[in-house]
């Protein structure tokens, strides 16, 4: 089998990060709005700040359930609690709560340190550029950010106010002037004593409920404690180091391929310096990944019996709200999945010129 078949590229979208909502109760709140441009400002303002609290997220996009991303599919379609402690963008942790205990992960620096209490185990890593989704990206202040990035204030109008985890908060309602964005509107709550995004909803075209949403139940704006940002092992703690992140990290760095510079019109990001390629920002996005066989073939499988499936020879696209998902190729071949909150005919578009641009290193084996 030679290297292309072997590593055909996969593009999951950057914009994974931006997909999910769900509708929120609220109560009356206190004080005056404030404008398009404070709310901006502070929204993109809130990775820098310090704040903690409880973050529950509700997604409605059932993804294909592969193996090596079933913890996505999980992530964007189900209902998932957190703790959150964040310093800044490179100190924080986050607690993922489930049933039988928690999933805890920890960033210091360019480390990360995930803790498995079930298992006790603890692996230690890098923290790369390029990865897949995992819930920190979901945190209403970093989804805020992200979803934000080249928008201006002639794209928002202002919400009314509304309680927000207890808190008076601002609204903001963005919708994407690229026509190239499959997201119709993001609506978000910012706390007017802070200026933290306390909510964030994102809507595709002709839904009236968000497709996902993430929110605070709880929230302080006070500077978490530096020791509850530590990871102390135990003596019954297994600890591990993992040079390879997940299976994109895995991509990014050891796939003898290089996607094109460009994706229906979208520049790659400075972030792509491998195999990986991340497009477009804000509300338009999408990513590139090349995969080996067997998580094409296994990812190509579920997407078949994903409702909604538009499948022949040459690729496999769903559409799921604001997402997109399009796996170019059949069994056996590999294959380049794209996936982002692009339109059906831009992510079509994208598949092709992937196809037409990406390059096999000369070094390849």
């Amino acid at each position: 089998m030679t290297p292309t078949r072997r590593w055909c590229a996969v593009a999951l979208a950057a914009a994974l990060l931006a997909l999910a909502p769900v509708a929120v109760r609220s109560l009356p709140a206190g004080g005056a709005d404030v404008d398009e441009e404070t709310v901006l400002g502070q929204a993109r303002a809130a990775v820098d700040g310090s704040w903690s609290g409880q973050v529950e997220i509700e997604g409605t996009l059932q993804l294909p359930d592969a193996d090596r991303f079933s913890g996505i599919a999980a992530l964007f379609g189900e209902r998932t609690r957190l703790r959150a402690w964040w310093q800044d963008e490179e100190h924080w942790r986050v607690d993922r709560l489930l049933a039988t205990g928690e999933d805890d992960l920890f960033r210091d620096g360019d480390t990360t340190i995930g803790w498995d209490y079930e298992r006790a185990e603890a692996t230690v890593s890098r923290n790369p550029a390029i990865r897949l989704p995992r819930a920190g990206d979901l945190l209403p202040p970093v989804l805020a950010e992200r979803l934000l990035r080249g928008l201006s204030e002639s794209d928002a109008t202002a919400l009314p106010a509304r309680r927000v985890a207890g808190r008076s908060a601002a609204g903001l309602r963005v919708r994407p002037s690229s026509p190239l964005s499959s997201i119709d509107h993001v609506d978000l709550w910012t706390d007017l004593a802070s200026g933290v995004p306390l909510l964030v909803e994102v809507y595709s075209g002709g839904s009236s409920t968000p497709d996902f949403s993430s929110r605070f139940t709880h929230f302080s704006p006070d500077r978490p404690a530096a020791d509850t940002l530590t990871f102390e092992a135990t003596s019954g703690t297994d600890v591990e180091f993992d040079d390879v992140l997940d299976i994109a990290d895995a991509a990014n760095q050891y796939a003898p391929l290089r996607p094109p510079t460009s994706l229906a019109g979208l520049d790659q990001s400075g972030a792509s310096d491998g195999a990986v390629g991340v497009y477009g920002e804000g509300t338009a996005q999408v990513i590139a990944i090349p995969l080996r066989d067997r998580e094409a073939d296994a990812l190509r499988e579920q997407m078949a019996v994903t409702p909604g499936v538009d499948r022949d020879r040459t690729r496999t696209v769903v559409a799921l709200g604001p997402l997109g998902v399009l796996l170019t190729g059949s069994d056996g071949d590999g294959g380049w999945l794209l996936a982002g909150t692009l339109t059906r005919d831009a992510l079509e578009r994208a598949g092709r010129d992937l196809l037409a641009g990406f390059v096999v290193l000369d070094d390849a084996s």
